[in-house]
């Protein structure tokens, strides 16, 4: 079950392990959630238990202190399942690290134990009805009175936006900021605190188990305790964090693209027209092997940018091209999955359906892929 060079004994039978739990634990159950619109917090409690949530975290705070490739296995064996489990990586590889880097010890006492448990459930809210990857121009501001912020505005498309109750809010602390950027600031808002609430959870064309939310704050009343980090600091810190993020929607793609194709090989191979399994036909295999080889390509830069992530190497223009070319790679092996599923493909109840109209989106959050290429193009000097 190894796949990378640097799995070990113990990185193979923590994976092990962990298939097991979700063949019991989610893969039964997963079609219904997504009827369902939701990911039972149940869900989130058992994993918890297991440990299988911030297994990153210090002990001292609750967690397991293992490093980031153990994290690259949880959301490796989760997106096998389906991508509308990708709000616990959010929570796992994504947020919480956040409050790991930049949180005070009194913080991380406070927050980080839930966080291990599932008693908090963690997004990040970043985007604005009027500002996605232009991160520079939120407009949630957060003007300080004595020791609180009071907090206005609205942020859109919020990953774990029903279920949470502890968000790490992008907010200008400094309108008047020269560089709008500067202005920034991330203050962790709890939910209960008062002018915090929640909106109408989003219809997306997918992942439509993987709660979105709205959420909205009118004078919300936050105390100055609750900055992360320094004040005006924010842009810097989202900038640090985003190789990760990056990395980890490029995991995804990468692994649904394997799916894609081991779900499509079965079904080629059984399928029979003309006489003759659909396999059997030369344009069935040519495209096979161009899918193949296309994922093999994109695993083996993968395992490459892995090892210099977790090493601590500034990686910001290869993990760029990483998630916009595996990206554009996995949705574009879900259209030809599809086809040579043929009409099947088109079916709910078959999985290839469900890819092709997840997969898009990975194109889209954590940065578009016009985005990523306009930071690849900046790092190369032009």
């Amino acid at each position: 079950m190894t796949r990378y060079k640097f799995e070990t004994t113990e990185h193979e039978l923590f994976r092990k392990t962990f298939r097991k739990f979700l063949a019991e634990e989610a893969e039964p159950h997963y079609a219904q959630w997504e009827k369902d619109h939701l990911i039972p917090l149940s869900f989130w409690r058992k994993l918890g238990d297991m440990g299988y949530l911030c297994p990153q975290v210090e002990e001292q705070y609750g967690g397991l202190g293992l490093d980031f490739s153990f994290g690259i296995i949880i959301q490796e064996e989760l997106e096998r399942i389906g991508s509308s489990l990708i709000g616990i990586g959010l929570h796992n590889d994504i947020v919480v690290p956040y409050i790991e880097a930049y949180g005070t010890h009194e913080q991380k006492s406070r927050w980080l134990p839930k966080c291990v448990t599932g008693d908090y459930i963690t997004a990040i809210a970043m985007t604005e009805p009027g500002t996605g990857s232009d991160l520079a121009n939120i407009k949630t501001s957060a003007i300080r009175d004595g020791d609180h912020y009071i907090v206005n505005g609205q942020k859109t498309f919020i990953t774990n936006g029903i279920h949470t109750n502890l968000a790490v809010v992008a907010v200008k602390t400094n309108l008047q900021a020269e560089k709008k950027h500067r202005g920034i600031s991330l203050l962790v808002i709890e939910e209960g605190t008062p002018g915090f609430t929640k909106g109408r959870q989003l219809e997306k064309v997918g992942m439509h188990a993987q709660d979105t939310a709205e959420l909205y704050f009118e004078d919300c009343r936050v105390p100055v305790q609750n900055l992360l980090g320094e004040e005006g600091k924010g842009f810097q810190y989202m900038m640090e964090k985003l190789q990760q993020e990056r990395l980890a929607v490029a995991i995804a793609a990468q692994t649904a693209a394997e799916d894609m194709l081991a779900l499509t090989l079965d079904y080629v191979k059984s399928r029979q027209a003309f006489g003759k399994t659909i396999g059997d036909f030369q344009n069935t295999q040519f495209k096979i092997a161009e899918m193949a080889t296309k994922i093999e390509l994109g695993k083996s830069f993968l395992e490459t940018l892995i090892e210099e992530h977790i090493a601590g190497n500034d990686v910001v223009t290869k993990v760029s091209m990483a998630k916009y070319w595996i990206t554009e790679n996995a949705r574009d092996l879900a259209t030809q999955c599809m086809q040579l599923h043929g009409g099947y493909g088109y079916m709910e109840e078959y999985k290839i359906a469900r890819r092709y109209r997840d997969i898009p989106v990975m194109s889209i959050y954590a940065g578009t892929n016009e985005v990523m290429k306009v930071i690849i193009a900046k790092n190369l000097g032009l």
